[in-house]
């Protein structure tokens, strides 16, 4: 680094060189620093990759974001490259059953129209969905996208049954107007979990630039098989599956490399199991491709039957108990204990932090019936109680030096009360 004074306007100029870049540094007098660059003795694709880098990654990348962001917005070019040229063949199928000849560019005008209107019906069916939106982000936007690939299938093989073309479309419309508002509830909390430095609103808005320039290439993409290989049923009956398959390949490795830093009845499971066999507590990198992307395909809630022992996360989710057979006076949680399991209920107003404290109970408890093999007692809750409050300012420190947020507990549809 050369550094360098300039008198009269008492400036401050030096020049750093990094990476084959020479950039001059300097404080106008007005004190703002403008940074120029002056010598750059990179390849040319070199140049290129680092302009792109700039304008749709976020300012200090890549020590300004978490772990698994490149990962994340590789897969994520594919997702919206294969998404908009599906949405271009639909709308071109969707056309030739209503009776019209289009071309791909009016095709490509049209699935604007038809998106934008269903946007209206998905928010009404979506907003009871909020809560489990914020607790599974990861799985909801998996979920959108299944829904979106699902209303393009309907569109793209509308043009086999003309005379049911309104209802056909209707509802390929439909799920795609459900997967837009499920995709967009669920963008902000992936967004914030690659925010290290507070800079959410940067993330967001290189993220979008980022949608939009590959949303774009997908249009050409689409344009260019509508015109060709998809002119005909046949050929959009290959290229429809293989690229829905791309497509909801690139989002579930998106979502496989987030790491979620709130926490939720899965994650805490995970968090409390790591810490009770190993004695280690893990982070949000560590558990992202630990998660199941895929929905409980169980009809009931309530997992009162499970054993303890054998599956403790499920034992010990946050359910409606129908007898309270053990009150924590002094603390934000219930626990109701049984022959087979440890149920858990949290107050209105409990935090994340209140959350694991009953989680940790329930498990420490659980954890002393496998080893003893005696039923679950009174005297073994308050046993457990008195061995989580010995670990858990340790616990927690490490938790919150490890990125996760412990003010809140997102527990989607668990059960609160009020006193």
């Amino acid at each position: 680094m050369d550094m360098e004074k300039k008198e009269g306007k008492a400036s401050l100029l030096w020049f750093e060189t990094s990476d084959s870049v020479c950039r001059q540094h300097q404080f106008e007098p007005d004190g703002r620093l403008s940074v120029v660059i002056v010598g750059d003795s990179r390849p040319f694709y070199q140049r290129v990759v680092g302009a792109f880098m700039n304008k749709f990654y976020p300012s200090g990348y890549p020590y300004s974001v978490n772990e698994g962001y490149l990962r994340y917005t590789q897969f994520r070019a594919l997702q919206h490259v294969t998404r908009a040229a599906l949405s271009v063949l639909s709308t071109q199928s969707l056309l030739f059953a209503a009776g019209l000849r289009p071309t791909p560019a009016q095709a490509t005008a049209v699935s604007w129209i038809l998106k934008d209107g269903m946007q209206h019906v998905g928010k009404v069916i979506c907003s009871n969905w909020g809560a489990r939106m914020d607790s599974e982000p990861k799985r909801w936007r998996l979920l959108a996208d299944v829904l979106y690939d699902i209303g393009i299938g309907l569109e793209v093989l509308s043009p086999l049954c003309p005379h049911l073309f309104l209802e056909v479309a209707g509802l390929g419309n439909f799920a795609k107007g459900i997967a837009v508002v499920a995709a967009r509830a669920t963008r902000l909390p992936i967004y914030s979990s690659f925010a290290r430095e507070g800079n959410l609103s940067d993330l967001f808005a290189k993220g979008e630039a980022f949608s939009t320039l590959f949303s774009v290439i997908g249009i050409g993409v689409g344009i260019q098989l509508a015109s060709t290989i998809c002119a005909s049923m046949q050929g959009k009956l290959v290229a429809g599956p293989l690229l829905s398959i791309i497509h909801l390949y690139s989002v579930s490795e998106e979502m496989r490399a987030t790491p979620i830093n709130t926490l939720n009845p899965r994650r805490t499971a995970m968090v409390v199991d790591d810490f009770l066999k190993a004695g280690v507590v893990s982070s949000p990198s560590d558990l992202r491709y630990r998660e199941n992307l895929l929905f409980n395909l169980q009809l009931k809630e309530d997992t009162g039957n499970v054993k303890v022992g054998k599956a403790v996360h499920k034992a010990i989710r946050p359910s409606r108990l129908l007898e309270l057979k053990q009150v924590f006076h002094e603390e934000k949680f219930l626990l109701n204990f049984g022959n087979k399991c440890v149920d858990m209920v949290l107050e209105q107003d409990a935090s994340g932090e209140d959350a694991l404290r009953g989680w940790l109970v329930a498990a420490y408890a659980a954890q002393v019936v496998s080893s003893s093999r005696h039923e679950l007692s009174a005297s073994i809750m308050h046993e457990a109680y008195h061995k989580m409050n010995g670990v858990f300012p340790i616990f927690l420190k490490e938790l919150q030096n490890k990125g996760w947020h412990t003010d809140r507990f997102l527990d989607g549809t668990g059960s609160r009360f009020a006193l």
